[in-house]
């Protein structure tokens, strides 16, 4: 029986969503080329749960939308907590890198000049940027409808490993003629 524990406890460990008692007799079943009674897999399961009462683990089998899944217990919520915190803070998607990068060159600015250089809305780059407290806000235009100022803040130093704006890698500046193809010098 710890054979089948063991192929069970595998397949909930490896499926990215709770894994249904039908689903893991369907793959026993086939790998065995014998049926598996949903018996067994039932008594396995409860065999699984037992194993992971104990507090050396650090994660447990959860019957979760009609399935089964490893969960971390919640005396380990704090620490992976700040994992995916800390995790979450260093990706960024190449639309927020672009919309960064042109609040980093041209602050202080709006929302609306971001969109214009992009050409396409950034609001959601922009919620994420500030989430990620990577830019912040400065203030509100003289303009009409006093739009939001936003520049980078200290995290986006921090993140960047630099010190003064200053510190940015200059924009390459690109002249049409330097960039021609097939011209022939005389």
């Amino acid at each position: 029986m710890d054979y089948l524990v063991n192929h069970i406890e595998a397949l909930i460990f490896c499926s990215q969503k709770p894994i249904k008692a039908e689903e893991i007799k369907n793959c026993l079943s086939e790998m065995f080329e014998a049926e598996v009674p949903i018996e067994d897999i039932e008594q396995a399961i409860v065999k699984l749960e037992e194993k992971y009462k104990k507090d050396e683990y650090s994660f447990e089998p959860i019957r979760s939308g009609g399935g089964y899944q490893f969960l971390t217990k919640p005396a380990y919520q704090s620490s992976i907590s700040i994992l995916l915190k800390q995790q979450s803070k260093k990706r960024l998607s190449n639309s927020s890198l672009e919309t960064l990068a042109i609040v980093a060159y041209k602050q202080p600015v709006t929302k609306s000049e971001v969109e214009q250089i992009r050409g396409v809305n950034c609001d959601y780059a922009m919620h994420k940027l500030l989430e990620k407290e990577l830019i912040e806000i400065r203030g509100k235009a003289e303009t009409i409808g006093r739009p939001t100022i936003y520049g980078t803040s200290s995290v986006f130093m921090d993140y960047f490993g630099i010190n003064d704006l200053k510190d940015l890698p200059l924009p390459k500046e690109f002249l049409e003629n330097e960039n021609t193809i097939g011209e022939h010098e005389g």
